[in-house]
């Protein structure tokens, strides 16, 4: 969505679109095509998507929320709640260090029979 509210925001006050649902329609369809014409151009996307997302997903998703709310609400040790802040932090750091090794080698065995549009 912040995507879209960027390029939504941008026709209409640097290009003077008119704003409505005509807009946001053609704005989001253009925006999902050219998606899924990169998706399907690179045989390798969901590589890149787990390489990239290993490192901005896994820590804003699961285990930064955790270290928030442990520092802000501070619960008492080994209590349930911060039992499972920690396992969490742990699966959320293996995940960002994991996540990039195994896009990364799917890029690498990808790439040695890559074709456009395969």
């Amino acid at each position: 969505m912040p995507v879209f509210d960027m390029m939504e925001s941008y026709l209409v006050k640097e290009l003077r679109f008119p704003p409505g649902l005509t807009l946001r329609l053609i704005t989001r369809s253009a925006y999902v095509a050219f998606t899924m014409f990169i998706g399907m151009t690179f045989p390798f996307f969901g590589g890149l998507l787990s390489f990239f997302g290993g490192f901005a997903f896994a820590p804003t998703t699961y285990f930064l929320p955790c270290i928030m709310w442990l520092a802000i609400y501070k619960p008492k040790r080994f209590s349930l709640s911060w039992i499972t802040n920690w396992i969490c932090i742990i699966l959320g750091v293996l995940l960002m260090i994991l996540a990039p090794i195994g896009g990364l080698r799917e890029i690498i065995i990808n790439a040695k029979t890559y074709k456009f549009y395969s």
